[in-house]
């Protein structure tokens, strides 16, 4: 029997927080069943998510970062662009494409700050997962039930 695959991709910045994500990924779906990409930063994902999606091999998509207000740019246009864009690749290719990104109107980098982000990407991570395995199960039966 051939395992499902799932594919994970996780921006660098404030990793530290973003593996969070990863962490309750996999708390659902077995490490073995995901193969984890690292990016730079939020932006570089949706490609890497279409890219993903499109090879054939994954169920489905995550994506995980943390965008915050870095001062020069306004996070609120990272933010929209990146999920507007993993939400293209899911459309486009027909695997569904799962956003973790968070986007804080407050955060410091304190251990308060931190810790609190780092508990709720791990609550994402596992929202993440369970989407993933229902979306994947819907879509099965739906499969089944167009067959002759």
């Amino acid at each position: 029997m051939t395992r499902t695959r799932y594919a994970f991709i996780r921006a660098g910045w404030h990793g530290e927080i973003v593996n969070a994500a990863l962490e309750g990924f996999c708390e659902i779906i077995s490490r073995e069943d995901v193969d984890v990409f690292d990016v730079p930063g939020a932006f570089e994902m949706p490609l890497l998510a279409r890219d993903l999606a499109a090879g054939g091999k994954y169920a489905a998509v995550a994506a995980a970062a943390f965008v915050v207000d870095g001062g020069i740019y306004r996070h609120e246009f990272v933010a929209q662009a990146v999920v507007d864009g993993l939400m293209r690749a899911g459309l486009d290719t027909g695997v569904p494409v799962l956003s973790v990104s968070l986007t804080p109107h407050q955060y410091q980098d304190t251990a308060h700050h931190n810790a609190i982000f780092r508990a709720h990407f791990v609550e994402k991570g596992r929202e993440a997962a369970e989407a993933a395995l229902q979306i994947t199960e819907t879509r099965r039966r739906l499969g089944e039930a167009a067959q002759p």
